[in-house]
């Protein structure tokens, strides 16, 4: 194992950084610390105590501060699971959750996105309570990233006993993957991920159009499914949305962990539909009465959310019962080196306004590809587990037991 011990700071305390591993191949430490830390496929660590992360947002933070949800709360309860990341469960019509993952082991399997290989695996998790759970990995799928250096998992989503599977591509220039590239197309399968059916759209062509050669910048970068509840149940219209980072500005640092802007996008999924951009709307503003504006022309896509240099990975989840969207993005920085850190906002509508529930400062100290899974949202709506990765190279531990895995971590939202 190669789990570094925990950092008594919890909550943080302004702590020293640790001088990240060597990391000639971004991507590369992710799969080597995966393969070690596979060794166990369930790690827990002894309950801490319940403490309320402190919110420490910059001063240029954008958002106003909820009124309805005034932060987190760790119960103290967490569990972690297998040794790899990348960790999207989607809650599918049988009960189960299905998710992609990649760059380390899942029982004896090992899958890693980055040169040369290009692989990306998808487990099913069975189980309803969070510390007993069991990650089955079910396969991997190879797919060229040419003419981009890494291919990584995205949005994924099952419905109607159908799994679409996302991909993106990545380039590096200087940091570890400081080059967002472009959503490439769903891969489909209609027996909950023992066969596939490509997408039809390649790295050079992908669905959108967008590109991240040439100092391009990605708007719709690495986006992932919105999370309804079991089998999309309580989504508004039917449709599937799905969230994305990126920057328009020439100089902004736009990368797998980095960016300016959040964006949206919706869709009826379908074999048919996940693949035609012509199927899709993209937000694209408010009118006068702040009512949200759709449209087909990708050009006309304008941010959800702007923030510069803070709005990385995004995700989102509808908790049901307080009847509140959560958006959960990790704020890479400018380098995307780390450490990270987390911001939590709510709205009542997916279209906004957004408001700020929780700036995490360096939560993990370097937790990222975070989200909420409605399975595990209690009746109330006010407990959750966090679901992430930590550490492919920061391995300070904080909150305790935080490791690179399936991270789940129980809170609250207070009153």
């Amino acid at each position: 194992m190669t789990h570094a011990p925990p950092v008594q700071t919890f909550p943080p305390a302004r702590m020293e950084t640790m001088k990240p591993f060597p990391s000639p191949v971004a991507g590369l430490s992710c799969s080597v610390i995966g393969l070690l830390a596979a060794a166990t496929l369930s790690l827990a660590a002894a309950p801490d105590a319940a403490v309320p992360w402190p919110s420490r947002p910059p001063a240029d933070c954008p958002l106003e501060k909820s009124q309805d949800l005034s932060g987190i709360v760790f119960t103290g309860r967490h569990k972690e699971y297998a040794g790899a990341d990348t960790w999207y469960p989607s809650w599918a019509s049988d009960g189960d959750l299905y998710s992609p993952w990649t760059d380390g082991q899942v029982n004896r399997m090992r899958c890693y996105s980055g040169p040369r290989a290009w692989n990306t695996g998808n487990a099913k998790i069975t189980g309803n309570d969070p510390l007993n759970l069991k990650v089955i990995a079910l396969g991997k799928h190879n797919a060229s990233a040419e003419p981009y250096g890494g291919r990584y998992p995205c949005g994924s989503l099952v419905h109607n006993g159908i799994w679409y599977y996302g991909t993106y591509c990545l380039d590096q220039q200087k940091d570890p993957w400081d080059i967002m590239g472009p959503l490439v197309g769903f891969r489909v399968s209609k027996d909950f991920g023992k066969t596939w059916t490509d997408t039809p759209c390649t790295p050079a062509k992908p669905l959108f159009g967008e590109s991240g050669k040439n100092v391009a910048k990605v708007k719709m970068g690495s986006p992932h499914f919105v999370d309804f509840g079991k089998n999309m149940e309580h989504s508004p219209d039917g449709r599937a949305y799905l969230t994305g980072h990126g920057a328009t500005r020439p100089e902004a640092t736009c990368s797998w962990i980095s960016g300016d802007e959040v964006y949206l996008a919706r869709v009826r999924p379908a074999p048919e539909t996940i693949n035609d951009a012509t199927k899709y709307e993209f937000f694209a503003g408010h009118d006068a009465r702040g009512e949200p504006l759709w449209t087909a022309d990708f050009a006309k896509i304008r941010p959800l959310v702007q923030w510069k240099d803070h709005a990385g990975c995004v995700t989102m989840t509808y908790d049901a019962p307080l009847e509140r969207y959560l958006m959960c993005v990790t704020d890479g920085g400018r380098t995307g080196n780390g450490p990270y850190h987390t911001w939590i906002a709510e709205s009542r509508r997916i279209s906004g306004p957004w408001r700020l529930v929780t700036f995490l400062e360096k939560f993990g100290e370097q937790a990222y590809f975070v989200n909420v899974p409605t399975k595990f949202i209690s009746p109330d709506g006010r407990t959750a587990w966090l679901c992430y990765s930590h550490g492919w190279q920061h391995k300070a531990a904080n909150p305790p037991g935080s490791s690179y895995a399936l991270n789940l971590r129980e809170f609250k939202l207070p009153k």
